[in-house]
């Protein structure tokens, strides 16, 4: 197809990467030629279609990667898409650590990413789990029910706040590390804030 659609407002990802320069050249070049368009979105090069995001290109210290935003969707009958963190709902990565696996991959590759402009197409989405799917860490609740100011202003929070807080106050192993991190993070809550913000 196009190929020539290059976007000179990325470029500089491109020369500024030392480690991955071969690799994410050949992968450029791969999206390029699915006809999307190239832009710059989260610092990284981006290809969309229609102005929806496809794939967007990443580098990690170990290797880079497609991440195919709606990569749960896809068939993965190559078995090549990785959920990055059990807590990624929808994205998968499409890892590399040498050119020459992504030049011998072009092919499925270039089938990934037409499935996903497919995806597009169709207008599918990603059913994402509500909070209420995730497990709610029993100190938590224990807290919630303590204090009922507690618990309408965690209410209040957006659904992305919750889960947010869920998945922090549930890493820990021990119980007495997971209610410390409640205790710490109870003005947050009040305040009506997300475990990150200022």
């Amino acid at each position: 197809m196009e190929g020539n659609n290059m976007n000179p407002g990325v470029d500089f990802y491109f020369d500024k990467e030392k480690n991955w320069q071969k690799e994410i050249e050949q992968m450029r070049l791969i999206a390029l030629d699915c006809g999307l368009e190239e832009v710059l979105k989260w610092g990284c090069p981006c290809y969309t279609f229609e102005e929806k995001n496809i794939v967007l290109i990443h580098v990690f210290k170990e290797y880079c990667a497609f991440l195919f935003f709606k990569g749960a969707l896809l068939s993965n009958t190559h078995g090549l898409l990785i959920q990055q963190t059990e807590n990624v709902q929808s994205a998968r990565q499409i890892r590399f650590t040498n050119v020459k696996e992504i030049v011998k991959r072009a092919k499925t590759l270039k089938a990934c990413i037409y499935e996903a402009i497919e995806v597009e197409r169709a207008g599918l989405k990603v059913k994402l789990k509500k909070t209420a799917d995730f497990g709610m860490p029993e100190e938590l609740q224990k807290k919630l029910d303590k204090m009922p100011a507690l618990k309408a202003a965690f209410e209040a929070l957006t659904p992305g706040r919750q889960r947010g807080y869920i998945f922090y106050f549930s890493q820990p192993k021990q119980s007495k590390t997971r209610e410390l991190r409640i205790e710490k993070s109870i003005e947050q809550i009040m305040n009506g804030k997300g475990l990150n913000d200022d």
